[in-house]
């Protein structure tokens, strides 16, 4: 495992990823919406030294997207990153042609040009929304295979992992937002948890209770194909993305104020 930073060192993180990492869903009341704005914020509390925080994430970004147009401006930050958090590869799954080891090695090429800076790397697996979706079975199938690559990957390099999408809870829809692709405030809130503790030695993250089980009325279940998937499929149809003219939310340093939990 790599080294925690020192307490006393200013940590400087960027998130690199698509929708799930720039933090669609998160409606909540925080200074920093998303699983990596929180893990910000988390890292503030943890730590004693100052905390900046950057994300570059854009929904809709491909593998190759996220690589090709996000790590290079990442690096090119100024001070430079000292921690960098990579999560792609979910929207890849929903495409024809999906290699995980093609994947792979876009992958190590871009671990091997954030090693070279001195920058530590750390890895998220996709979120599953696997359970509510049409084609579950095989974005679930898929979602593994990632998932199992990416956990030797990080053995084998040493990186700090979080396998987000064989979580044993996070599957379960009271983490979902009504799209039921992209994870809720409490769903960020998990995500966020668990790097903390594997990034930054941060508290064991509780089980979260079970609540009592809703059934989706044949109503519900019509709007919401009528109001996620239907348009979904027009946009892959049309060779559009959700993430079509957006930039990022935070290009640039932002400072993270602790809250004066500690954590």
């Amino acid at each position: 495992m790599s080294t925690v930073p020192a307490r006393t060192d200013p940590v400087r993180y960027v998130a690199i990823g698509d929708s799930f990492s720039e933090g669609v869903g998160d409606d909540g009341d925080v200074p920093f919406p998303g699983w990596a704005g929180r893990l910000a914020s988390g890292l503030a509390d943890h730590l004693s030294g100052p905390v900046s925080y950057a994300n570059l994430a854009i929904r809709g970004r491909l593998l190759a997207g996220v690589l090709d147009e996000q790590l290079d401006a990442a690096l090119a930050l100024d001070p430079a990153p000292t921690l960098v958090t990579f999560c792609g590869g979910g929207n890849d799954m929903l495409r024809p042609g999906y290699d995980v080891d093609v994947l792979l090695g876009r992958l190590a090429t871009a671990a091997d040009a954030v090693a070279a800076r001195g920058i530590r790397l750390a890895l998220l697996s996709p979120a599953d929304p696997s359970a509510r979706l049409p084609l579950g079975k095989l974005i679930n199938a898929r979602g593994d295979a990632w998932a199992e690559a990416l956990t030797g990957f990080a053995r084998e390099r040493g990186l700090p992992y979080v396998d987000v999408s064989r979580d044993p809870h996070l599957r379960r829809a009271e983490f979902w937002s009504e799209d039921r692709l992209h994870m809720n405030p409490l769903g960020h809130q998990r995500v966020a948890d668990l790097a903390l503790h594997e990034i930054a030695g941060g508290p064991t993250v509780t089980v979260p209770a079970v609540p009592d089980a809703a059934r989706t009325s044949v109503t519900e279940e019509l709007r919401y194909y009528r109001d996620h998937v239907v348009p979904w499929v027009r946009r892959r149809v049309t060779g559009r993305s959700s993430g079509d003219g957006r930039v990022a939310s935070h290009g640039d340093w932002t400072p993270v104020p602790p809250s004066g939990r500690r954590r």
